[in-house]
Formats: C-alpha cells, structure tokens, sequence
C-alpha cells in the first residue's frame, strides 16, 4: 500500500493491575501490542499538528493538510476512538511552578509475588510525585520519573513515602543535572 504504514498502539494505562512477578510484570506492562492502526499520510499530518499544538482548530488542521474540516474531523475522531491519541495535555515548565528537581529513580522489589507488585503499583499511582513509572528488565524492577521541589523535598519523598513502602529491596537515585531532549512528539 503505498503512502500507508502500521502504528502500533500502547495498550497500557497508568491504573491497570496486573501480576507482578518481574516477567509477568513486563510481559503485562508492554510498550507496544500486537494491535496496529493503519495510517495514512494525512493521519500522520494530522498527528504532527497535533503534537505540536494540541489546541489547533479543525479549520487550521485542514487547511494545512489540504482537507476540508469534515473529514479532519473525522479523522481525528478516529485516531481517538483507536487510541493512537490517547489524551490532550498542557506541557508545563516544572521550574515555573515550583517543581524544578527531577530525580530518575531506579527500585527494585524484595520479593516478586503477585501481591507484593500489586501493592507497590497501587502506592506508585496514589503518589504525586511520581510522574511516570515502568517496568524494566535488568537490575532493577522499576524505573520511577518523580518531580519535586528541591532536594529537601525529594529527601523527603525518598525516606518518609518510597522507603517506608512495604517490600521496597534497593533504591537508586540519578538526578538531573540538565534536559538536552526532551520531546512528546513520536510520529
């Protein structure tokens, strides 16, 4: 097919359950799925404007892909209902709103039952702190993007909420010195 090509689809939610044992984890947890969504060079079009500024009319979408509005909206209902786009966000600048120490925090779990994981992903979703977390393969089990204030207030974090947590075997700590990449943009 030409100008077509396959998109995979993350199947995954910042709330789902799942077992926990260190391959089940990542086996439950993938980046991609097997389910794939076909797009069009419009529908990557469309995606690129979105990326970029997310609060783009129809009106403009259209213009600049030279579609009139009624099938850009279409599309874009389309591209929701499949879930390529999954939700519409601000970016904000975490320095601006007193957030400007980010902290890649690697953990690994004492024991890998299915309730100990269940447990441990039930706390790393009632954190705010927390801004992503996923399940990876190698040393550790987690690898955790957590925002704060400052450094007090990480070590605050760190020892009064992430150690305290029940069958939490080995934390490591990588602060960010500074962002080279940081993008949103994947199509």
């Amino acid at each position: 097919m030409k100008n077509k090509i396959q998109l995979a689809v993350s199947a995954t939610t910042n709330n789902q359950s799942s077992s926990s044992t260190k391959n089940e984890m990542q086996n439950s947890y993938p980046m991609t799925t097997q389910n794939t969504v076909t797009l069009d060079v419009k529908d990557i079009a469309i995606l690129r404007l979105l990326q970029d500024n997310a609060r783009m009319s129809v009106a403009a979408i259209a213009e600049a892909v030279q579609l009139s509005t009624t099938p850009v909206h279409e599309r874009i209902k389309r591209l929701e209902a499949s879930g390529v786009i999954k939700q519409y966000a601000a970016l904000i600048d975490g320095a601006k709103v007193r957030k400007g120490l980010m902290v890649i925090c690697y953990v690994s779990l004492n024991q890998h039952s299915k309730k100990s994981g269940s447990q441990f992903i039930k706390l790393i979703n009632e954190l705010p702190e927390v801004m992503e977390c996923y399940s990876i393969s190698g040393e550790f089990d987690f690898m955790l993007k957590i925002v704060t204030e400052d450094m007090n207030s990480y070590y605050n974090f760190h020892v009064n909420k992430l150690s305290q947590a029940e069958n939490i075997g080995q934390v490591q700590s990588v602060f960010i010195m500074g962002v080279v990449k940081q993008t949103h943009v994947m199509v």
